[in-house]
């Protein structure tokens, strides 16, 4: 159970990536800094950009934040990819507003 006073975020993993730089790195332990040569690796857009995306996937195309987030990470590329984040819901998403999705990922994709 949650702490009492303590609130669960959801974070994509460019957000957590600039936490973890904005730590000195002499004070980071072993787990994070892996975890940061992780993000560094596999982080397909910025932090600013990931926030933005996130709030547009669950505003315009009501995913859940929770598929939003997924979505950010992954940055799919196809719309049969795109679907693999979206199976688990209950409404079937026309194939244009996949490709607007797409066009919103390419958008602010990282070159």
């Amino acid at each position: 159970m949650a702490e009492k006073g303590k609130q669960e975020k959801l974070l994509t993993l460019p957000e957590v990536k600039k936490i973890l730089e904005s730590i000195d790195e002499s004070s980071l332990d072993q787990f994070q800094r892996r975890t940061l040569n992780y993000l560094s690796k596999f982080s397909k857009i910025e932090p600013e950009n990931a926030i933005k995306v996130v709030k547009k996937l669950v505003e315009e195309f009501e995913v859940t934040p929770e598929e939003a987030v997924q979505i950010v990470n992954c940055m799919p590329k196809t719309i049969e990819e795109l679907r693999i984040f979206l199976a688990g819901g209950r409404k079937i998403i026309e194939t244009e507003r996949l490709e607007e999705m797409l066009r919103l990922l390419d958008e602010n994709r990282k070159a």
